[in-house]
């Protein structure tokens, strides 16, 4: 991975988070290329310096703007030719949905076969697939790694955690972020995010499974945050959900193959302190809306909140993804299983309610820590040693 050039820097995927990216790496002197398939989308954004689509009315509406809308810098273009991206970038930008990753990915591997130099990716990607069939749960770098299975010397990957929201980025507010991978490559990535650090930081991290899984689940419990603070439950309970979360998140990434300290890192605790506790965050206003909009029917429901907020929230469809393979591992995670039934079975308020009472009053859990044997089994076998949700092992806390 020597010689890549930093100064160009491509980005798949003009969304937010993708425009939010473009928005920094101009001002930092980049040029910094955004591939989008729809010719009218790149047209307005290489005219007029904005995303019709995006942000824009984001930008607009921020306190002290009256309206005005900065304009992307010069040095950012969009195309609609992907080959033409991935030649003349050594770095590249996965802004993409998870459920749309797969498809990306089958554009992108013989155009990274074909390249006579190496690529670095770039995932910021919050999200996990689940197969339909086997139920398996993988986060995007697994399943970037599995595309890509024959072209290990052709590419390398860096995942990116949070804390951050894509307006932050955007406007050059103060923002930390994690990069995880091989040392090389990620501590490359760093230089590349801290060439302003009044605007970037960024630490470390060993984990990069570890640290996709808390950027997928705490979108689910933002989802479940949004929701109970529209219910008059009290001013405590949400510490309870906060904390619990943290218990299901570390046993989830540890089971996926990541580790315990990844939600101990700002890319666990930090993301989801700001995740769930922001109106800056799509899934926390998801869970809001959805309870204000909520007419008996989730899916109808669903429809409706998703028209009211500008771009994708990533909690409905891990949730999903999320419920299968509990129920695939008969794993033991009650916030998690009350969550998928309040946004995709609940009939009445009344039952959304409960769900959540249920949840974090009635887990069966006696202890807050982990024992000594559970910790030591935990390292020996991590995707055995785990709380089944029924049968003989449901009676072991882990």
């Amino acid at each position: 991975m020597k010689n890549l050039d930093p100064s160009n820097i491509g980005i798949i995927g003009p969304g937010r988070l993708g425009t939010a990216f473009a928005y920094k790496f101009g001002r930092d002197g980049k040029k910094v290329m955004l591939f989008h398939h729809d010719t009218d989308l790149c047209h307005a954004i290489n005219t007029e310096h904005l995303n019709p689509r995006h942000f824009t009315q984001s930008l607009a509406d921020m306190p002290g703007r009256s309206g005005e809308v900065p304009r992307l810098p010069n040095l950012v273009t969009a195309t609609n030719n992907l080959e033409r991206l991935v030649q003349e970038n050594d770095f590249i930008i996965l802004s993409v949905t998870m459920p749309r990753l797969p498809e990306i990915l089958n554009y992108l591997r013989p155009l990274i076969a074909r390249k006579s130099g190496s690529t670095c990716f770039i995932s910021p990607i919050k999200g996990l697939a689940s197969d339909e069939k086997t139920r398996e749960l993988i986060t995007p770098s697994q399943l970037i790694h599995n595309h890509f299975f024959d072209l290990k010397q052709k590419y390398d990957l860096v995942c990116v955690g949070g804390p951050f929201f894509d307006i932050d980025i955007a406007q050059g507010n103060p923002v930390c972020l994690s990069v995880a991978g091989r040392k090389a490559p990620s501590l490359m990535v760093q230089k590349l995010l801290r060439q302003n650090r009044r605007e970037i930081s960024c630490f470390y991290n060993f984990d990069p499974v570890g640290v996709e899984a808390c950027g997928a689940l705490k979108n689910i419990v933002a989802n479940l945050k949004g929701a109970i603070d529209q219910i008059d439950l009290g001013r405590s309970i949400g510490g309870t959900i906060f904390a619990r979360a943290g218990v299901e998140t570390r046993a989830l990434s540890r089971i996926l193959g990541g580790s315990f300290q990844a939600f101990y890192s700002q890319a666990g605790v930090g993301d989801m302190y700001v995740t769930i506790s922001s109106m800056a965050s799509k899934n926390y206003r998801y869970g809001k809306f959805f309870y204000e909009c909520y007419n008996g029917n989730p899916i109808e429901t669903n429809m409706n909140v998703l028209k009211k907020i500008d771009g994708t929230p990533e909690g409905p469809n891990t949730i999903r993804n999320v419920h299968r393979y509990l129920e695939k591992k008969n794993m033991y995670s009650p916030l998690f299983r009350s969550t998928y039934r309040i946004f995709n079975e609940g009939e009445t308020k009344q039952e959304i309610r409960e769900q959540i009472i249920q949840a974090c009053q009635f887990d069966l859990r006696k202890r807050e820590y982990i024992g000594p044997l559970s910790r030591a089994l935990y390292h020996v076998m991590p995707k055995f040693w785990y709380r089944r949700n029924r049968g003989v092992l449901s009676r072991f806390t882990s």
